[in-house]
C-alpha cells in the first residue's frame, strides 16, 4: 500500500476518534448524573487515547497492528436509541455509548470488506476488533446495571 493512501486511512479513524471523543464530552457536559458523566468523561479520555495511538501510526509500520477480536455479544444491537437529553437515565447513555462504538465497529468491518489489498484490509480489521472490544466492556457494563439480580 504506498505511504499516502496509507496515512488517508489512519487519518480517517483519526477524526472518526475526534468524533467520539466530542460525542462523549458532549453528552457528559449535559447529563446531570455524576456517575454518567464520570463514565461519559472516561470513554471521552479513552477515545482521546485511541486517537493519539492512531496519531502514532502515522509514523508506523501498520503491519505491526494486532488487536483481539473480543466478543460481540450483541446486548445493544437491537436496542432502541435513547434521546440524548439533560437528564439521561445511566442505562440509557450506556446504549448510546454502545450504538457508537457499533457504528465505529461496522464501519471499520464495512471498509475491511472493502479493501483491495491485504495490508489495508488488515489495518481496518484490527481497527474493527479494537471498536468491538469497547462496545464488549460496555455491554458487560450494561448486562451489570440492567440486571444486577444475576450479578449477585
Amino acid at each position: 500500500m504506498e505511504a499516502d493512501n496509507l496515512k488517508k486511512i489512519i487519518s480517517t479513524a483519526i477524526d472518526r476518534e475526534v468524533e467520539a471523543y466530542t460525542f462523549y464530552r458532549s453528552i457528559a457536559d449535559k447529563v446531570k448524573d455524576k456517575n454518567l458523566k464520570a463514565l461519559f468523561d472516561e470513554l471521552a479520555g479513552e477515545e482521546k487515547k485511541h486517537r493519539e495511538f492512531l496519531e502514532g501510526f502515522l509514523t508506523k509500520e501498520t503491519s505491526r497492528l494486532k488487536f483481539a477480536a473480543g466478543h460481540d455479544y450483541k446486548v445493544g444491537d437491537a436496542l432502541p436509541s435513547p434521546k440524548l437529553t439533560a437528564d439521561l437515565k445511566p442505562l440509557d447513555g450506556l446504549v448510546l455509548a454502545i450504538k457508537k462504538e457499533l457504528d465505529a465497529m461496522q464501519m471499520y468491518t464495512q471498509l475491511a470488506k472493502a479493501s483491495a489489498d491485504t495490508e489495508t484490509q488488515l489495518l481496518f480489521t484490527q481497527l474493527a476488533n479494537m471498536e468491538r472490544g469497547h462496545k464488549a466492556r460496555l455491554e458487560d457494563l450494561y448486562t451489570e446495571m440492567a440486571f444486577p439480580e444475576t450479578w449477585g
